[in-house]
């Protein structure tokens, strides 16, 4: 699955994807690979996104748009 969501968010906050990588303690290529859907979010690296960006999960999976 593909979470347009994420990548909008980094780039509206004009964040590096090695920056969202050091936060989620990954390498800058699994976090690629999470905004491209290679690889799927976990719950926690979920829950840790929606709290890094003030927004809901929900927000993130693209289920809503608030």
């Amino acid at each position: 699955m593909i979470f347009p969501n994420i990548k909008n968010l980094r780039e509206d906050n004009d964040y590096k994807q090695r920056e969202l990588a050091e936060y989620l303690n990954v390498s800058q290529n699994t976090y690629s690979q999470y905004e491209n859907g290679v690889i799927e979010l976990t719950a926690s690296t979920l829950i840790k996104l929606a709290k890094f960006y003030n927004v809901s999960v929900d927000y993130l999976l693209g289920l809503t748009d608030e």
